[in-house]
């Protein structure tokens, strides 16, 4: 096998990591506040992407967002929606301690998301209508 002669054998290069610094968003007064990085975008992007509908809008990729198809089992599906939601993110590495809770018609759920910036813990309401 001939090599180029720039070719260094045994190194890797390492693909760099895009920042994840982002605009922090003021939901109560809808403004846009500062910047934030870390654990605390990761934080706003897992409430965004838990917040949109997957499919529905054309601004976001199909991989952008969670399902929220009505079935009659919904709660069976909502681990499985919910992880294929966030996993998108390659700086979510992990969805752990999963546990739904079932009221009439609606489903508890609480989660804790790891991430490459540390774990925090998630909470949502969703209803089967």
């Amino acid at each position: 096998m001939i090599f180029p002669p720039s070719a260094v054998l045994g190194k890797v290069e390492e693909e760099e990591r895009q920042t994840s610094r982002t605009y922090r968003l003021d939901l109560e007064n809808n403004r846009i506040t500062g910047m934030i990085d870390g654990l605390d975008a990761v934080r706003q992007t897992v409430f965004m992407i838990m917040s949109t509908e997957r499919f529905a809008y054309f601004i976001y990729s199909e991989n952008y967002g969670m399902e929220r198809r009505s079935v009659g089992g919904f709660s069976l599906e909502l681990q499985r929606w919910i992880s294929e939601a966030l996993l998108q993110d390659d700086r979510i590495t992990g969805i752990e301690d999963f546990e739904t809770t079932i009221r009439g018609d609606q489903a508890d759920v609480s989660f804790t998301v790891v991430s490459i910036f540390g774990r925090f813990a998630e909470r949502r309401t969703f209803a089967s209508v």
